[in-house]
Parts: structure tokens; C-alpha cells; sequence
């Protein structure tokens, strides 16, 4: 038998890990964490039912209500400002039909003229195909989409549209239609279908410039496939409000 000094030293004993072993481990701490998050975030509740996102929806629909009569009131106090600019400026008659001219253009005032209404409507929640092998729906084939109704608002501008309004609301160069969901906000307000675009001009000319569009086309073969809600009704006369909102310009400032 030998001693200690004649046999060899044995191998240092360090921890030996595969990689296969590290990936398992994370696999696994991933999991815990996503399970984790979604307990924190549920709370055992049910989140298509949460009642914060019930108040959230209660809040915007407050806030907008509280938007149209800040609106109105903007409305009151502006004509009242420029009925005293007029008569205090001692402008010529003009240089009067020039401002007039302008607030035309803006859409600060009131237009009636010959026009036309496009109504979008979304379609039966339960609906089926219309035509022989077209496809069962989506969710998103039946709704009103963004891009539909600024489909309809472009092509309105591009036939010459001296002025739009879509619901009870005037369009401006700054005006921004957007959706979210099924609903429609614009300058603070929200809105549901069905959709009113209303628009002051020949209207031989919106006509053609609607049965033009690409993008309207597009919506319409949706219209004939599943039922979504497409109507134009023609108007002799048609008054569209003027812009009561703010038309201050505002950009965003960089920080520190």
C-alpha cells in the first residue's frame, strides 16, 4: 500500500453544469414569472370584466360629455369675441370680405351649401356570408375601421369638398379622426356607429370621387360580403356648424 505522497493528487472537484440543465432552469423561472404576473394582474378576477376597466370606459365617456359643453361654450364666447373685433377693428369692407374669406377657408364658420351624407355602419355581430364562398368572418371584417372612415373623408376632400363635418363635429386642417376599439374619438369626443359624414359641395363631384376610391371599394366589397352599412343620402341644402375648438398649434418640447 502507498502513501499519500506516491499516489497522484486527485482532480480538482469543481461543478460541472450542462447546458442543458442552465436552459431547463430558465425555462422554468421564465414560467414562475409569467404565472406570477398574471395572478398580480387578475387577482382571481375576471380582467374582460375588471370594473376598473368598466370605470375606465365611464371616465372617457364623462370627459367627453364634459368636451362638448367646454365646446359649446368655447363656441358662445368666440362669436362673442368677433362680433367686438369686428366693430372695434375699423377695418375696411375689404379687408372685412377678406377675413370672412378666411374664416370660410378655416372652417370656423358656418357652411350651407348643396351635399351629400355617407353613414358607415358595422354589421350584425351574427353575420354570415352574403355571397357563395366567401369565407366565414372575423371579429374585424364586421366593424368600422379607422381607415374606412378617413377613406370616406379623403375622398370627399378630393372632390372638392368645400367643407366636412363628421357627427355633429366640423373638420379643420388639424382635425384627426381616429378609433379605438369600436368607437370613434375626435377633437375630445367619442363617438359609436353607425358613422355621418356629411360634406358641402357639387355634388356630382363627391359622388364620383367616392365611387373613385380605391380604399372605398375596398370597404364596400366588405359591405356586399357581410353586411356592414353603407348609404348616401343626397341633400338640396345642408348646413355644417363651424369649428368651435381651440386652432392654437402645439408641438412637443424637448426636455432637459
Amino acid at each position: 500500500m502507498s502513501n499519500s505522497a506516491d499516489s497522484p493528487a486527485p482532480a480538482s472537484r469543481r461543478p460541472r453544469f450542462r447546458p442543458v440543465r442552465l436552459l431547463t432552469g430558465a425555462v422554468f423561472a421564465l414560467a414562475g414569472v409569467i404565472f406570477w404576473t398574471s395572478f398580480n394582474t387578475a387577482q382571481g378576477t375576471n380582467l374582460r370584466s375588471d370594473e376598473s376597466m368598466l370605470r375606465l370606459s365611464d371616465l372617457i365617456q364623462e370627459r367627453s360629455r364634459k368636451n362638448g359643453t367646454l365646446g359649446d361654450s368655447t363656441a358662445k364666447i368666440r362669436s362673442e369675441v368677433d362680433a367686438l373685433a369686428r366693430r372695434d377693428n375699423g377695418s375696411s369692407q375689404a379687408e372685412r370680405r377678406k377675413r370672412a374669406e378666411l374664416e370660410k377657408t378655416a372652417g370656423t364658420k358656418k357652411l350651407t351649401g348643396p351635399g351629400l351624407t355617407v353613414t358607415l355602419t358595422d354589421a350584425p355581430p351574427n353575420a354570415t356570408p352574403q355571397i357563395p364562398g366567401v369565407p366565414d368572418p372575423q371579429p374585424n371584417d364586421l366593424v368600422i375601421h379607422q381607415q374606412d372612415l378617413q377613406a370616406v373623408v379623403n375622398a370627399l376632400w378630393q372632390g372638392g369638398a368645400e367643407g366636412i363635418k363628421v357627427m355633429d363635429q366640423r373638420l379643420i386642417s388639424t382635425s384627426a379622426v381616429r378609433c379605438v376599439g369600436n368607437t370613434l374619438i375626435l377633437q375630445g369626443q367619442v363617438y359609436s356607429p353607425p358613422y355621418k359624414v356629411t360634406a358641402v359641395g357639387d355634388r356630382g363631384r363627391l359622388s364620383a370621387a367616392l365611387t373613385a376610391s380605391s380604399a372605398i371599394q375596398n370597404y364596400r366589397s366588405y359591405v356586399d360580403a357581410y353586411g356592414l352599412g353603407w348609404k348616401v343620402d343626397q341633400h338640396d341644402t345642408v348646413t355644417l356648424p363651424g369649428y368651435s375648438g381651440t386652432v392654437d398649434l402645439h408641438q412637443a418640447q424637448p426636455i432637459g
